[in-house]
């Protein structure tokens, strides 16, 4: 009796070891049945929204009067771009914002030892001032225009601090769909012409995968980052996408 139970063991591990076995070696020739391909898609393009914004302070022990004089400083920065041909509701400015100042004080005791202490000095407050356009090419050539003159306010006692010009685009899934179509039909057409000139056909599809989107400036030599990138200073762009495919030999 034992001598069956053992035979039967034995036949069961046979059996499911040829399974196993078998499963293997049919995966492998699945992988090697198969190929995989890359395709690209790329488009170059030009911003068609733009956002500079700007900064300007004034300082004051008392509060109130800091307030004044921003409020008399964002006047003048007003009549500045207006005279520059943008008019008021072509700009904004954000609200006031106030912040504490204080300054380092070196002093030392009878014993010599130094202490340092913090002494009030004053309130600074600050005014932003921001311009955008979309799909506005004249408004977006001012703006590029004006800012690189703000240097002219110091004329007027202020100086504005300028932010770089962003650049952005007003329709990006569009335009990422259409290169997923474009990599899509570049790695077909790179998986027919491998197969067919090893005379070979093509399957059907197994697997598809894509890449990140990157855009860059036109001309950059910046190399592809996994997380993606977003270029926001350059005007001109390459948007760029990779499409991975998996194909079936038959």
């Amino acid at each position: 009796m034992e001598k069956i139970k053992s035979s039967i063991i034995i036949g069961v591990a046979i059996i499911i070891t040829a399974f196993i076995l078998g499963k293997s070696f049919q995966n492998r020739n699945e992988n090697l049945d198969s190929i995989s391909v890359i395709g690209l898609g790329t488009k170059d393009f030009v911003s068609d929204e733009i956002l500079w914004s700007g900064s300007f302070t004034t300082n004051s022990f008392d509060i109130k009067t800091a307030y004044n004089k921003i409020v008399s400083d964002q006047k003048i920065v007003s009549d500045f771009f207006i005279n520059k041909g943008f008019k008021p509701n072509e700009f904004s400015f954000g609200a006031v914002n106030f912040q504490k100042k204080f300054r380092e004080v070196r002093s030392e005791n009878s014993d010599n030892q130094t202490r340092y202490e913090q002494v009030f000095d004053g309130y600074e407050a600050t005014q932003t001032i921001s311009f955008s356009a979309k799909k506005n090419p004249n408004l977006m050539q001012r703006i590029e225009s004006v800012s690189s003159k703000t240097s002219e306010l110091v004329n007027s006692g202020i100086e504005l601090s300028s932010n770089s010009i962003q650049y952005t685009y007003s329709d990006l899934p569009s335009l990422k769909q259409s290169l997923i179509e474009k990599a899509t039909k570049d790695a077909n057409e790179r998986a027919t012409k491998i197969v067919k000139t090893a005379d070979g056909d093509l399957g059907k599809l197994k697997r598809a995968s894509m890449g990140v989107f990157q855009i860059t400036g036109q001309g950059s030599t910046e190399d592809d980052s996994y997380g993606g990138i977003n270029d926001t200073y350059s005007k001109n762009k390459t948007a760029r996408i990779t499409v991975r495919l998996e194909y079936e030999l038959e």
